[in-house]
């Protein structure tokens, strides 16, 4: 059978630099196009990431103008792709809210609506699991929804009014949070909260309990995940029986504690928490407790990188947002992607390796600041 041809949208980010390796190293497709609103040139890239993208057509678009989506979803030959995966929307905290409703809410609905009329065979519209009411029991798939973000908020307004086009052949994945190669948002302000604590030799203590869930899943298994709900949508006969929703969450059941365990393994800090009665402190004067936060950590971070002579941007950051540092866990079930699709994790939880694999591809990427014995 010939291979399907493939739309990813918004495929230079954070997900989509993992996704078309993995398409391509594995000779998934015969046509791969890219389309995102940065240009390709100016994407930090590892070599691996700089050799796949060398493969694949990449297209410099709007994905919100009508114009922009009807032109990168027409192939050269004028016909449609077979698969498209929707991995582009606003991921930054703290932005104005019309930036969500624009670059969240129309920028799905406008490409998924394009997708239906063109008769798409599977579309993927990722999500996130964020949109679920904030609880430490495990959130499934049919439970409630009350987003807890910005981004959520726009995110689940996004789903009810896809699933509800005609036509649309739609799967919509919820991950955990995700981390992995060229993460720069998730657990990564943790990462680099954890090198400043080894530089000022002090224990980092972080607001809540050790057992604030903060379920995760690698990158990896979400692009695996990606494909594998595609090709078992088109194998199993799935169009027109409505949309399908999976959870993405590896079996680790991540929460603050085990997070703290990995960083004063890596960085050899001790780690701890603030408890309970300074935290609800702290939430009584929210804003004062992140501009605090923020002080202590971005100075010696600032420092850091200027010493390091040898990085011109990163945007890598100890900066948490107010959103972030709210009492509001993660739990997600990840469990329905496995026994209705087959789909198996092959990172079952959070690793030492796998945070310091993160670390090493920053340097390789020019983000971390290298120790001065590796710059000889």
């Amino acid at each position: 059978m010939t291979k399907p041809t493939v739309l990813v949208l918004g495929g230079l980010g954070f997900i989509g630099r993992n996704f078309i390796p993995y398409l391509v190293e594995n000779d998934l497709t015969s046509e791969i196009r890219v389309v995102d609103k940065v240009l390709l040139i100016t994407t930090a890239l590892n070599p691996k990431q700089k050799e796949a993208f060398s493969k694949v057509e990449v297209w410099q678009k709007d994905l919100v103008d009508r114009v922009s989506i009807e032109k990168s979803f027409t192939r050269k030959d004028g016909s449609s792709f077979d698969y498209v995966f929707n991995l582009a929307a606003e991921t930054k905290y703290s932005q104005i809210e019309k930036v969500y409703e624009e670059r969240v809410y129309t920028l799905s609905v406008r490409n998924a609506e394009e997708a239906a009329r063109r008769n798409v065979k599977v579309y993927v519209e990722v999500s996130t699991a964020e949109i679920y009411k904030s609880d430490k029991n495990p959130s499934k798939e049919d439970d409630k929804t009350k987003p807890w973000t910005m981004c959520a908020k726009y995110k689940q307004k996004a789903e009810e009014k896809i699933k509800t086009i005609e036509g649309l052949n739609l799967v919509i994945l919820r991950p955990a949070t995700v981390y992995g190669t060229g993460a720069t948002m998730g657990i990564t302000p943790r990462i680099v909260c954890g090198r400043i604590y080894k530089l000022l030799n002090e224990e980092m203590k972080v607001l809540w309990s050790e057992d604030l869930k903060i379920n995760t899943v690698h990158v990896y298994d979400v692009v695996r995940a990606l494909w594998h709900v595609a090709t078992w949508y088109q194998n199993n006969d799935k169009a027109g029986k409505g949309p399908l929703v999976y959870n993405l969450a590896d079996l680790g059941n991540t929460d603050q504690e085990r997070i703290n365990k990995h960083l004063s393994n890596i960085f050899g800090i001790k780690t701890g928490f603030h408890g309970t009665i300074t935290s609800n402190l702290a939430q009584l004067n929210l804003d004062s407790a992140v501009d605090e936060s923020n002080d202590k950590h971005m100075g010696p971070w600032t420092t850091f990188i200027k010493d390091s002579k040898k990085i011109k941007n990163t945007p890598l950051t100890p900066y948490v947002d107010k959103e972030l540092l709210c009492n509001n866990p993660l739990s997600v079930d990840g469990t329905k992607i496995t026994t209705e699709t087959g789909f198996q994790y092959e990172v079952p939880e959070i690793t030492d390796e796998k945070l310091t694999e993160m670390i090493e591809d920053f340097k390789v990427i020019g983000w971390w600041p290298k120790e001065p014995k590796e710059y000889v």
